[in-house]
Order: C-alpha cells, then structure tokens, then sequence
C-alpha cells in the first residue's frame, strides 16, 4: 500500500490558520489534497493533523475534499505518521508537508519511480535541494519508519519526522531525484504572509490546481516581481530552529 501522508495543523507559529488560508478559489489545504490525488501511482492520501479542537477544519476540510482524516500527536510528528502508517497498513510512505501548495503530482509519480527500481530505504529531492522549495517530496519503507520511530530521540528528529533517516546513511540505504538544473532559490512554499502572497501571484497567472512546476516556473521566471515577495526568507528555518532546542535541551 503506497500512502501520501500529508501533515498540517492550524497551530502555525509563523503564520496561524494559514491551511485555510486562500489561494485562488481553493484553501491551501485543499489545493496540496487536490494536487497529490493527481498522482497516479498512489493508493492513498491521508491527511495527517491532530486531535485538538483547533484542526478539526482540517479533517473535515480533508474528507470533503476525498481524503482519508487521521488525528494524532502534535508535537511528536513522527509519532503521528507511524500511527497513521500502521492503521492504514501503509508499506512506503510519501512525506509531504500541507505548506506546499503547488507540489507536483509528477514529481510523486518520479520518486516512487526512482524508490522501487533503487530499492532503497529513503529517497527525496532535496538531499541536495535542486527543485523549488515548495515541491519537496520525501519517501521511505515502513520498515523504516518503524525502526525511526523506536531509535529517533532528539526533539528535532521527532518533530520533523525524517531527520533519523536522512542523517544515518549507513542505517538507511538512500538516493536523491536531482531536476536538470538548480532553481531551489525560487521559494513556493508557505510559512509566512510573504510567502502567501507569492504563490497567489502565480495563481493570477496559471490555473493552481492543474499547472506542472515546468508551467509555474515559466511563470515565476517571467514575473520577478513574485520572488521579490519572499526572497529575505531562508530555508529550513523551522528545522533549524528544532536544532537549537536539541541543544538546549542537552544543557
């Protein structure tokens, strides 16, 4: 069973309620849904948010849209895929994040690809980044995530689900799908107002639901006002954050 959990709650620090946050004519949360179900070798899409009254929107947002709603921890996200892998008997699991809007079904489609005939534990596309942040695709085994989920003990590893794979190579077999040229500076994801206002940019200009990140990249490319919106903003900001809280917790 091939399962994309995707993971989001409203409880943003940087950016509160920003999943039912429009984009175009659709929510952020149902645009991401929407986008994966296009993905034609996948089995599942689940969302993956939290018991707390707050994100009930969330799940009933997810089932509406034909997604299947699944409520677990909110900080120990890995906690939280691994429950809904389990209950939903998932033997690879798609990572993908809900403040990525425009996340390419084909990319899905590659990646589970490159998974299978690379027999491998891990894959992603950003180990190192070449696509656009905002199009981040990661996958592994069950088994995987299983030993994951018993081994990963630092708060980072917990909260941002995969760090425990990606960092042990030699525990986890790995590979990478490259594109053909390096665009990881253009910014599509969304953390912050700016970065809203980005990506509505783009859907003034193409259709959101059905475009390919080839169509939005022509788009963002001819317009560089859209870039503009967010370029002071660095990746991987949350995660470097969760890094600082490790070693604070080691003190």
């Amino acid at each position: 069973m091939i399962c994309v959990i995707i993971q989001a709650r409203m409880g943003s620090t940087r950016l509160p309620g920003k999943m039912m946050m429009p984009i175009g004519k659709y929510t952020l949360l149902s645009l991401v849904i929407e986008r994966v179900k296009q993905a034609a070798l996948v089995d599942k899409v689940i969302l993956a948010s939290t018991g707390t009254a707050k994100d009930v929107p969330l799940l009933k947002e997810a089932e509406k849209r034909g997604s299947i709603s699944f409520a677990g921890s909110e900080n120990d996200v890995l906690d939280r895929y691994y429950q809904c892998a389990v209950l939903h008997q998932a033997s690879i699991i798609i990572r993908v994040t809900g403040d990525c809007p425009l996340i390419d079904p084909r990319i899905i489609d590659q990646i589970i690809s490159l998974f299978k005939t690379g027999n491998v534990a891990y894959a992603s596309n950003f180990h190192p980044p070449t696509y656009p942040n905002g199009f981040d695709v990661e996958i592994f085994s069950f088994a995987a995530l299983e030993k994951a989920w018993n081994e990963a003990m630092l708060l980072s590893e917990r909260e941002h689900v995969t760090p425990y794979l990606w960092k042990n190579p030699h525990l986890f077999s790995q590979t990478n799908l490259a594109y053909r040229r390096d665009v990881s500076k253009i910014r599509l994801t969304v953390d912050e107002q700016a970065d809203l206002q980005a990506v509505n940019a783009v859907a003034r200009y193409i259709d959101p639901l059905t475009a390919s990140m080839e169509d939005i990249l022509a788009v963002v490319e001819s317009h560089p006002e859209i870039c503009a919106y967010n370029k002071h903003i660095t990746r991987n900001q949350g995660y470097e954050k969760s890094i600082k809280n490790d070693a604070l917790m080691k003190r």
